[in-house]
């Protein structure tokens, strides 16, 4: 197990995203495993773009979220704070309607870097996009 703690459950989760992009968009956590994080999104007007196509910030905001809430929960909150510092997303297919899901795991989990691969897909589990977040772990 990667998690800092091993009493994480899934509400508590969700309201680290009130008040946030997050939240505005419908980012909802939904599992969480092992070495695993994963939510969803909905595809509608707050995550299109004026084609009518799921906008490629959206992806980016669903799997910085991911990856960013998924490294925090391997410190501990009260020392640490994860924050972004480089992120990449290979869009390779698109998505109109419906949820998307995101799912990310631990590529590297360093003293002061970390690195998670994100994967999103629709609700055919077609890959929509792939990406990239590198965080650093800083003091509190």
């Amino acid at each position: 197990m990667v998690w800092f703690r091993n009493d994480l459950h899934l509400d508590a989760i969700n309201a680290l995203g009130k008040n946030t992009i997050g939240e505005l968009i419908g980012i909802r956590f939904t599992e969480i495993g092992d070495d695993y994080l994963k939510a969803t999104m909905p595809v509608d007007h707050r995550t299109k773009q004026p084609y009518g196509l799921l906008h490629g910030g959206a992806s980016c905001v669903l799997a910085e979220t991911l990856g960013s809430v998924a490294a925090a929960l391997t410190v501990d909150d009260k020392q640490f704070k994860c924050v972004g510092l480089d992120i990449n997303a290979n869009h390779l297919r698109s998505a109109t309607s419906g949820y998307v899901t995101g799912i990310t795991k631990p590529i590297h989990i360093g003293r002061t870097t970390q690195v998670w691969e994100i994967k999103i897909t629709d609700e055919r589990d077609k890959l929509i996009c792939i990406s990239r977040l590198t965080v650093a772990v800083i003091k509190a």
